[in-house]
């Protein structure tokens, strides 16, 4: 199904406040607090159909890929990134056939599910942490998340909370955490293009609103770094969970 073109011109000061505040969210997400980016997804359905609005969301997310692939691409943990793009790519490739198939009132509570299963192994982590490592460590876990993933970032762009949790539960540091999530999903963001291309969903104006919103992505993104940088492991692990848990809960509802 090809979306409704999308006019620039006739977008409400509401609008470009909703389309603002996403750009603010995807920029933090972009520098370790994952699951705001499902209500930079929430907030951007708000503005627009839901379906065209990934188009939009995907070259948005691709500037905060750019940034914090610079701030924090000495931190990369690549044994981990190269454990999950086999599958993400084949999430994608399963996402593109589905996306014309699946309605968004269907897919958003299914992927809350799943992230709500998530979280719950992570309450697993911490409570038997030598078996959740030793589960984390395993390929076919790397497959399911990363397969997930796939089709849960071209459908919605919504693997955010996904990777969150599966990242947690490698037990990574904070910074080699933002430094393994942002390669990973600036390959799997640049992979996605011609897919959400050949669906119609990246167009003249989508384009020209990325560009209007890029400076509040970097000041999202800035923002991010800021409290990066000033918070401790627990803390962070915590406002992280928390954040993704609300996304779970939301999308649940539909």
């Amino acid at each position: 199904m090809i979306p409704a073109p999308m006019h620039l011109a006739a977008f409400t000061s509401a609008q470009w406040l909703l389309c603002a505040a996403a750009a603010l969210c995807i920029g933090m997400a972009k520098t370790g607090f994952g699951g705001i980016s499902a209500v930079a997804l929430v907030l951007m359905a708000l503005v627009m159909p839901a379906r065209e609005s990934t188009g939009v969301l995907l070259t948005i997310l691709i500037v905060g890929d750019i940034y914090a692939v610079c701030a924090f691409h000495r931190h990369a943990n690549w044994r981990v990134v190269l454990r999950l793009l086999p599958a993400a790519f084949l999430g994608i490739f399963a996402g593109w056939i589905l996306m014309p198939l699946v309605p968004d009132g269907a897919f958003r509570p299914l992927l809350g599910g799943v992230t709500l299963a998530l979280i719950g192994l992570l309450f697993i982590q911490r409570a038997l942490p030598r078996l959740a490592t030793a589960v984390s460590a395993r390929p076919a876990f790397g497959w399911i998340a990363g397969w997930t993933g796939g089709v849960t970032t071209m459908i919605a762009n919504a693997a955010g909370p996904i990777m969150a949790i599966y990242l947690l539960a490698c037990r990574l540091p904070k910074m080699e955490f933002v430094g393994t999530g942002a390669w990973f999903f600036f390959v799997v963001n640049l992979i996605k293009v011609p897919f959400s291309a050949s669906l119609g969903l990246i167009t003249r104006d989508s384009l020209l609103l990325t560009l209007a919103l890029a400076p509040l992505v970097a000041a999202g993104a800035f923002l991010g770094k800021w409290l990066l940088l000033r918070i401790n492991q627990s803390l962070f692990e915590t406002l992280l969970l928390a954040f993704t848990l609300l996304a779970a809960v939301r999308l649940l509802l539909g």
